[in-house]
C-alpha cells in the first residue's frame, strides 16, 4: 500500500548541515569534500552503490567516525567542536537505529528502551517504565514484547524494538541505517508506513540510509545519491529519473524499478 507523504517546503529550516566532509581510511578516501543539507520534517533517503560511504556518512555526522576535513552543524549548532555539555544536549535530541538493531543482548526490550532514559533523564523507575512501555506500543509491538530478550524476537520485532529505543528521549532527528534490510516485503512495507506515521505524528526529521526502492518511492521526500566520494545528485524521485548518470539511471530505471512503476 502506498504511503501518503507531505512534501517539505523548499525553504524549510536546515537541521543538519555538512560542508566539505572528507573521510578516509589510510590513504583511501571514502568521502571527499561532500556537502549535504537535511531539512526539518523531511525524510531524506541516502542511496548509493556498495562501498560509496552511506553508513560512513551517517556515522560521521553523528561523530562516531573521525573526519579528515569538513564540518557538521546539527540543529543550528556546530557539532564537531561543541563543548561536552552542548554536545550532550544535542545528542539527546537525536535517535539512532543501527543496521542490525544493536540491542543489548543481556537486557529485555523494556530495559533496552529504558537505557537512554537511565543515562540522560532523572526519572523515577515507575515513570521510566511507563514511558518505555509507551514507546514500545508506539512502534507497534505487543505489550508482552517488553519482557522478551532480543534473542526471542523476529527480525521485524528487533527493528521495531530498536526504533522504540531510538525514540526514547523524544528526538528531533532519527537516523536509520538500512531499516528494512532483512525484512520480507510485507514487513518492510509495514515498517515504511510506521516511519511515515511517526514523522507525521511526532514531527520527526528522518535521515535514512537505504537501498530499498520501495522505501525511496513511498516514504522519502528527497533522495541523495552518493558516488565518486560525494553527493552526485539530490532531489525528488523525478529528479533521479532525469539525472544523466549511468549508475543512477540503471538504479532508478532498471528492471526492478520498472516493476515498481508499473
Amino acid at each position: 500500500m502506498a504511503v501518503r507523504k507531505n512534501a517539505v517546503p523548499v525553504k524549510s529550516e536546515i537541521v543538519i548541515k555538512g560542508r566539505g566532509i572528507t573521510v578516509g581510511f589510510g590513504e583511501r578516501k571514502i568521502l571527499e569534500n561532500l556537502d549535504i543539507d537535511v531539512y526539518r520534517g523531511e525524510i531524506l533517503g541516502i542511496v548509493g552503490a556498495s562501498g560509496t560511504g552511506k553508513s560512513v556518512l551517517l556515522r560521521t555526522i553523528l561523530g562516531l567516525q573521525a573526519k579528515v576535513a569538513g564540518s557538521v552543524e546539527i540543529l543550528g549548532q556546530p557539532y564537531d567542536d561543541a563543548e561536552p555539555a552542548i554536545r550532550a544536549q544535542i545528542d539527546q535530541r537525536l535517535g539512532v537505529l543501527f543496521q542490525q538493531g544493536a540491542l543489548f543482548s543481556s537486557l529485555t526490550v523494556l530495559q533496552n528502551v529504558e537505557f537512554p532514559m537511565r543515562e540522560h533523564l532523572g526519572l523515577s523507575p515507575r515513570l521510566m517504565e511507563e514511558l518505555a512501555r509507551l514507546k514500545i506500543e508506539l512502534v507497534g509491538l505487543a505489550p508482552e514484547a517488553a519482557d522478551r530478550m532480543p534473542s526471542e524476537l523476529s527480525g521485524g520485532m528487533i527493528k521495531r524494538a530498536s526504533l522504540a529505543r531510538a525514540l526514547a528521549l523524544d528526538p528531533d532527528i532519527v537516523f536509520l541505517d538500512e531499516p528494512t534490510s532483512g525484512l520480507d516485503p510485507i514487513g518492510a512495507a509495514e515498517f515504511d508506513e510506521l516511519i511515515a506515521t511517526l514523522r507525521a505524528t511526532l514531527g520527526l526529521t528522518v535521515f535514512m540510509v537505504t537501498h530499498d526502492l520501495d522505501s525511496l518511492h513511498t516514504v522519502c521526500d528527497r533522495i541523495a545519491v552518493l558516488g565518486d566520494r560525494h553527493v552526485l545528485v539530490e532531489g525528488t524521485m523525478a529528479d533521479m529519473l532525469e539525472f544523466d548518470n549511468p549508475w543512477v539511471q540503471k538504479y532508478f530505471r532498471g528492471t526492478r524499478a520498472r516493476r515498481l512503476e508499473a
